[in-house]
C-alpha cells in the first residue's frame, strides 16, 4: 500500500477527521485542526489487513525478530502483523505492572533479539522512544520504529535525529492534506490552516483560543 492509498483509507473510515472551524483538544490542551483515531481499523478488517501487511513487510526489510506492540493502540496492530509475518509478538507497557511480576515488557524477549516497534501514531514519538528504550534496557537491539501515520511536527523529526535505527510511517500528514484537498474533503483555504498548524501547533492552539 503506498502512502496516498493509505490516506484514502483513514479518510474513508473516518480514522483521520479535519475541522480546522471547530478543532479538537488534545490531553495536552492544545487545540488542533486535526484528530487521528486509528483506533477504528480494529473494526474494517480488509482496511486493518492492508496495515497489518505493511507492518508485516516492514519487519521482514528491518531483519526483525520480533514484533512489538505499544500499549496500548499499538498491541492490535502488532499482533496482526507478527501473525502474517510468522514472528514473534511482544508489547511494551507505558509504565511497569504495579504488581505480580512488574514486567513492563510482556512476552518473551531473548537477549540480543531485533525488535520493530509497532505504533499506530507519530506526533511528538515519546511513547515509542520510551519503548525502544525498554526494548534496549531488557537486553533487546530496535531495529525500528513503524506507526501508520505521522502528523511531521519538527520535535518528531528533531527526535528522529537523534536515533540509529529508522522511523516510518505507512503515511504522513502533507500526503493525507494533498489527498483531502483532491478529494475536496477540505477547501484551500482550510488546508491553508491546516499547514499553519503543522507549522506551528502551540501557535496555532494559541491563536484559536484568543479569537
Amino acid at each position: 500500500m503506498n502512502q496516498y492509498k493509505a490516506a484514502e483509507l483513514l479518510l474513508d473510515i473516518e480514522a483521520v477527521v479535519l475541522s480546522p472551524e471547530h478543532p479538537f483538544t488534545w490531553s495536552s490542551g492544545l487545540q488542533s485542526p486535526i484528530y487521528c483515531d486509528n483506533r477504528l481499523l480494529m473494526s474494517y478488517p480488509d482496511a486493518r489487513k492492508q496495515v497489518a501487511e505493511w507492518f508485516s513487510a516492514k519487519a521482514r526489510e528491518l531483519g526483525a525478530d520480533i514484533i512489538a506492540g505499544t500499549a496500548t493502540a499499538g498491541i492490535p496492530h502488532a499482533a496482526w502483523a507478527a501473525d502474517l509475518a510468522g514472528l514473534p509478538m511482544i508489547y511494551v507497557r507505558s509504565s511497569p505492572k504495579s504488581h505480580g511480576r512488574k514486567n513492563k515488557i510482556e512476552g518473551n524477549l531473548p537477549q540480543g533479539a531485533k525488535v520493530l516497534i509497532v505504533e499506530d501514531l507519530l506526533s511528538t514519538g515519546g511513547s515509542a522512544f520510551k519503548a525502544a528504550e525498554a526494548v534496549e534496557e531488557e537486553g533487546g537491539i530496535p531495529v525500528g520504529i513503524a506507526a501508520i501515520f505521522t502528523y511531521e511536527l519538527h520535535i518528531l523529526q528533531r527526535q528522529i535525529e537523534k536515533r540509529s535505527f529508522p522511523v516510518e510511517a505507512l503515511t504522513s500528514f502533507p500526503i493525507l492534506l494533498d489527498t483531502a484537498k483532491s478529494r475536496k474533503v477540505i477547501s484551500g483555504q482550510e488546508a491553508d490552516q491546516l499547514a499553519n498548524w503543522n507549522t506551528d501547533p502551540a501557535g496555532w492552539s494559541d491563536a484559536f483560543t484568543r479569537s
